[in-house]
């Protein structure tokens, strides 16, 4: 059964001093893909300004916009309408002779190797073939993002964006950025092709229909057993319905909702808010 979702993600910072110019780019719009459909999607900024758009290098949607007039705060609002279906296995899984081919290892090799946020551990590549042991490359995912969730204790604050999978393993605690950085770890050490996707999650599996609540943004990874499929460790579930993908790259850097340069200004405060809505 398929979901219509509206998602309005509000960012706001606000500075002590004025900034003279600022350069952004905004990664807010949705995806369209086999398992979702954009019908509506709009990034707005106060103070306005004029702003392109353009893909990037992994495929996601980039907003880009600067700012040459002096100001004191800056909000910047993604607003999407989403088509998400539910989840559906891969038509073709492939087996592990299939994945070492070298038609599949050159097509993937960026998401067969090592990036800042997902390093090389031996520990871990240990344990993940052992996972692997007597399963196929899809139910290898499966029991490696199974395993992640229960080694791992959700508690936001303990980690930052700058944490690397194996940092947040030695805490065995984390959030959703954590669990998905650990779990490509794992995967891509087993050789099955895998990369970080950034989006939202409405936390409601019965969602009232019209009804808006806190959502949040979130992270999970997709793997490629013949064909790219998500799975979410974090809630030990595939990606369905309640998943709105944005970005998709080899870890968080490739991925971030804002990101950009200032000149004048001076501390910054930061304000996120993600509201969610199930319109069918």
């Amino acid at each position: 059964m398929s979901w219509r979702l509206r998602v309005v993600h509000t960012t706001g910072y606000n500075y002590d001093a004025p900034v003279t110019s600022s350069y952004n780019e905004a990664r807010l719009t949705p995806r369209s893909d086999n398992r979702q459909n954009v019908i509506l999607n709009r990034v707005e900024t106060d103070p306005a300004t004029r702003s392109y758009r353009y893909t990037d290098y992994w495929g996601t949607a980039v907003t880009a916009f600067d700012l040459h007039a002096p100001h004191t705060s800056l909000e910047v609002v993604g607003s999407s309408v989403v088509e998400t279906d539910a989840f559906t296995p891969p038509a073709e899984p492939s087996e592990w002779g299939d994945l070492h081919a070298d038609s599949v290892t050159d097509r993937f090799d960026e998401l067969l190797g090592t990036s800042t946020y997902v390093p090389a551990n031996r520990q871990l590549a240990s344990v993940a073939k052992k996972l692997a042991k007597d399963r196929t490359p899809y139910e290898a995912v499966t029991a490696v993002a199974e395993w992640v969730h229960a080694e791992m204790a959700y508690v936001p604050g303990t980690t930052g964006v700058h944490t690397s999978a194996v940092e947040a393993y030695a805490e065995k605690k984390g959030v959703c950025q954590d669990y998905a950085h650990l779990t490509l770890l794992m995967l891509r050490s087993i050789g099955i092709p895998a990369r970080y996707v950034s989006g939202y999650l409405h936390p409601t599996a019965d969602a009232v229909v019209g009804e808006s609540v806190e959502g949040q943004s979130h992270a999970w990874v997709e793997a490629w057993t013949g064909s790219w499929w998500g799975y979410d460790p974090t809630n030990a579930v595939p990606v369905r319905e309640q998943h709105v993908s944005v970005g998709i790259g080899r870890d968080y850097a490739d991925v971030p909702p804002l990101k950009g340069i200032f000149s004048g200004g001076g501390s910054t405060e930061l304000d996120v808010v993600v509201e969610i809505t199930r319109l069918a």
